[in-house]
């Protein structure tokens, strides 16, 4: 009796401990929390009301969403975003995964170097990045001038202010962003399998085949998500290069707040929406692939 007596008064302020410490880190979230919800929460949730009332007053409206879905520039401006993410994000994941391998294999003062190349060029992006386009690129641009004097035609008849010229300058971006969230992920991939499939006569590329890529396949899956979406919200670059004269969905929710002659928020409502709408479906079929490697690993 008298250790069971010692035994709960031993335990009862260990416990009283543990709560107090609990309370205290979510004390020390709060600010975090309310900086959340302030500026993640309430813009969110105002966003899905407007899109539900017209701009010019009233109640309930399913207008601005029949307005983003027919009218021709909107379902352009959906395309060429949707279309753009995709390339610059595939692109991206190909380019980032050369990359990441080749940190998985190098060491010492090389990899130091590339690491921090890596976070240089993925902090080089906005305005400046489309100022350094445009000289290297642009319609007088050095290197169309350079395509030009050599009679290269790819080179001389480069059009940056294209679709097609604006995914460039998104992989440009997406590179060293994918590249630094796949690095981690090879360190899941154990130098002693490799050497296991050596010894059992396995080739490199099968490795990497059979072993390597459905192992990072649920990280890749995951980076294409995160690249997806860093694309199709992306705005600085592309409006600083083409401003209204290409149909994307972030130029044309701008716009919509924005409006030289009236500001639209319900259909900028609806414009996002209906993004927010674009990555959680590419989130759902990103995860429920990697759910299925997953289950097949298992």
């Amino acid at each position: 009796m008298w250790a069971f007596s010692l035994s709960y008064f031993l335990l009862v302020p260990e416990k009283k401990n543990m709560k107090k410490e609990k309370y205290m880190y979510l004390l020390a979230l709060l600010p975090f929390l309310l900086v959340a919800f302030l500026y993640e929460i309430v813009p969110l949730i105002m966003i899905i009301v407007n899109s539900f009332q017209p701009d010019s007053g009233g109640g309930f409206t399913l207008e601005n969403y029949q307005t983003v879905f027919t009218q021709l520039l909107y379902q352009k401006a959906i395309r060429n975003s949707i279309k753009i993410s995709l390339i610059s994000s595939i692109a991206g994941i190909l380019v980032a995964f050369i990359g990441a391998k080749a940190v998985y294999h190098g060491s010492g003062r090389l990899n130091t170097i590339f690491m921090t190349l890596l976070n240089v060029v993925s902090n080089f992006a906005g305005v400046p990045l489309a100022f350094a386009y445009m000289i290297l690129l642009g319609n007088a641009g050095f290197i169309v001038h350079l395509g030009q004097s050599i009679g290269w035609d790819a080179l001389a008849g480069y059009n940056l202010y294209t679709s097609n010229g604006m995914a460039m300058i998104y992989v440009y971006f997406q590179v060293p962003l994918a590249t630094l969230l796949l690095i981690p992920a090879f360190r899941g991939v154990h130098r002693q399998w490799k050497e296991a499939n050596t010894l059992l006569g396995g080739t490199n590329g099968i490795f990497w085949r059979k072993i390597g890529i459905p192992v990072l396949m649920p990280s890749i899956l995951g980076t294409f998500s995160v690249l997806f979406s860093n694309a199709l919200a992306a705005y600085a670059t592309v409006y600083a290069l083409m401003m209204n004269n290409i149909s994307l969905l972030p130029v044309q929710i701008a716009g919509s707040y924005v409006g030289e002659v009236k500001t639209k928020p319900g259909l900028g409502g609806a414009l996002s929406v209906t993004m927010m709408f674009i990555m959680v479906i590419m989130i759902l079929i990103t995860n429920g692939i990697s759910r299925r490697f997953q289950k097949g690993r298992a």
